[in-house]
């Protein structure tokens, strides 16, 4: 297996090329659509490098939630069945914490500088 350049280096060196070499040189749409690569690439490499981690998380507080061991996407299904069918309260505070933290990683993996994270955070 190959180690080097990392995937995250890789991307990071696709994003500066774009930045100082390719963008530049675009106007109007092509210069759009340069900025618009360029935040796709950022958010690949935040998903790279904490996504793993974000659902990682998720899983442990859904296993506390829900009692037993088993998948994300298992996980995730049963839960939310068990807030459509009422089993478990919209408003409980063991599954308003979980979506709080779940949604304050993935603000963090799609848009970091969104105003309201630092706020949401803490």
């Amino acid at each position: 297996m190959i180690t080097q350049p990392t995937s995250i280096e890789l991307i990071e060196s696709v994003i500066k090329f774009i930045e100082e070499r390719a963008a530049p040189q675009l106007k109007d749409r092509d210069a759009f659509h340069a900025r618009v690569a360029v935040n796709a690439l950022a958010a690949i490499k935040r998903e790279i490098a904490g996504g793993q981690a974000a659902e990682d998380a998720q899983t442990a507080r859904m296993v506390a939630l829900l009692g037993h061991d088993g998948d994300w996407a298992t996980l995730n299904t049963e839960l939310c069945g068990k807030i459509r069918d009422g089993e478990i309260s919209p408003t409980d505070p063991a599954l308003l914490a979980h979506l709080k933290a779940s949604t304050i990683d993935q603000v963090r993996i799609d848009q970091p500088q969104y105003a309201g994270l630092k706020t949401l955070a803490g």
